[in-house]
């Protein structure tokens, strides 16, 4: 994963580095780790990555938890919006980091939190239909959409915006896991660029202190 620091990099950089940074939730495997730490601003521990050059956001279109087909650019438009892959089966990282957002959106104003879109697509949609990723969201925040789909779809969009994903296998224990990468997106409300990032390291903390800037466009 990526240091939590706050780092500067082109988008192209991130997009190599991030193909070789995966995460098997709940695999157990400590074995995989980034390949680098590139840019580090030093004296900084903000859990922010601001891209020098935003990825402009996928042009996906996939089944939200009522079964309607969502357009992620048209429902996201003019609207800060984080993006994240993985899966509801997931046992720690994945909703650990949904619950991390939703309870520091709960700070902001209701405006604010009327006004922020939280998009979760799964990268295991054999498993996740849209009624199982409706039943996982809305015990940490049903305000958040949910997306499944074709998996070819989900896999090109997320490697559009540096993060890897792998069809769901079974692990050296005979567990079905889900690799994918970790990172957070967040789309700019003003020009709908994803313009930072966020690893798994990122606490309730981090997302309370960033997300009304985040809202605002503004940067961390």
């Amino acid at each position: 994963m990526l240091s939590p620091r706050k780092k500067t990099l082109a988008a192209a950089a991130l997009l190599t580095a991030a193909a070789f940074t995966l995460f098997a939730c709940g695999s157990g495997d400590d074995s995989v780790s980034p390949v680098s730490v590139l840019s580090e601003e030093s004296g900084s521990d903000r859990a922010a990555t601001v891209l020098d050059q935003p990825f402009a956001k996928p042009d996906l279109v996939l089944t939200d938890t009522r079964g309607k087909k969502y357009d992620l650019r048209a429902a996201t438009e003019g609207h800060p919006t984080l993006v994240y892959f993985g899966y509801t089966h997931c046992p720690d990282v994945c909703p650990t980091t949904m619950s991390n957002i939703a309870v520091a959106t709960k700070a902001l104003p209701k405006a604010e939190q009327d006004d922020l879109r939280v998009v979760f697509v799964t990268t295991d949609p054999g498993r996740d239909t849209p009624t199982e990723l409706g039943t996982w969201l809305k015990s940490i925040d049903p305000r958040f959409t949910g997306l499944t789909g074709d998996f070819a779809t989900i896999q090109a969009s997320a490697r559009s915006l540096g993060i890897s994903v792998e069809p769901t296998a079974k692990d050296k224990n005979g567990k079905t896991v889900s690799v994918h990468g970790t990172q957070v997106i967040a789309f700019s409300p003003k020009t709908n660029g994803g313009y930072v990032l966020y690893g798994e390291d990122a606490t309730v903390d981090d997302w309370t202190k960033d997300l009304p800037k985040l809202v605002r466009g503004a940067k961390p």
